[in-house]
């Protein structure tokens, strides 16, 4: 698999070891000290892995309509207008996109869509996430999609954070944590009568979402157009 990687940052420098481990061939990485733009690698390429900055999105999005390459974006922070964009250039090139490339919180989505139903009539649900004190946004984006998994429908109310005093409804609890270098920490808390089931992911290092990207990028080569997250990359058939 040849690779366009956009990016070359701590994040940029863990793919191109992981990339070349496995085999694969990075045949241009654009990044300030590197290539300056997309349009400026010579050799062809299966597929672009873009872990850089929200402020690329744009021009990286006009060369993938044009060329219709199949594109991994794994940059975080995106407004969501910016979201949107990303879900329409799927509509001519095959994209994957999600907020979190980790393969183990894919797992525990999948695990939450099926025992939220079996619980959500006696069992109370809180989320609760916890990063470095230099994140900037909360919640997460993780743990905003952890939110859609258990809510598809919109049946609960969204809580974040809480004060004062009021009687709990039919409502979801989120709750972010900002301390120390902490990579990222997921929990799901469902409280019942006696008992409480904890669904816990611990990231240890960002490794884990370069290992997701490539993962990614190997599933997306040869498939047809359209959006695709990692629950696709780990489950499709």
């Amino acid at each position: 698999m040849k690779v366009a990687l956009i990016g070359y940052g701590m994040m940029g420098k863990v793919i191109e070891q992981k990339l070349l481990a496995r085999g694969h061939e990075i045949v241009g990485i654009v990044s300030m000290d590197r290539l300056q733009s997309i349009k400026d690698i010579s050799e062809p390429f299966d597929v672009i892995i873009d872990f850089s900055h929200p402020d690329n999105l744009a021009s990286l999005l006009a060369y993938v309509d044009v060329h219709h390459t199949p594109i991994v974006v794994a940059t975080t922070g995106y407004t969501d207008e910016q979201v949107a964009s990303i879900k329409h250039a799927a509509l001519q090139s095959p994209v994957v996109y999600t907020a979190n490339f980790s393969l183990g919180v894919t797992v525990m989505q999948e695990v939450l869509r099926q025992i939220t139903p079996i619980l959500e009539d006696s069992f109370d649900i809180e989320v609760i996430e916890k990063h470095h004190n230099q994140k900037i946004d909360a919640p997460s984006g993780t743990a905003k999609m952890l939110v859609e998994t258990l809510n598809p429908d919109g049946i609960y109310e969204e809580v974040f954070g809480r004060e004062g005093s009021s009687k709990r409804k039919r409502e979801i609890g989120i709750h972010a944590v900002r301390g120390g270098s902490i990579v990222g920490e997921h929990s799901v808390i469902y409280a019942g009568e006696d008992e409480v089931l904890e669904i816990k992911h611990e990231a240890h290092s960002k490794g884990i979402f370069a290992n997701g990207a490539i993962k990614a990028a190997e599933f997306l080569v040869g498939k047809p157009v359209g959006l695709y997250n990692m629950h696709d990359v780990l489950f499709s058939k």
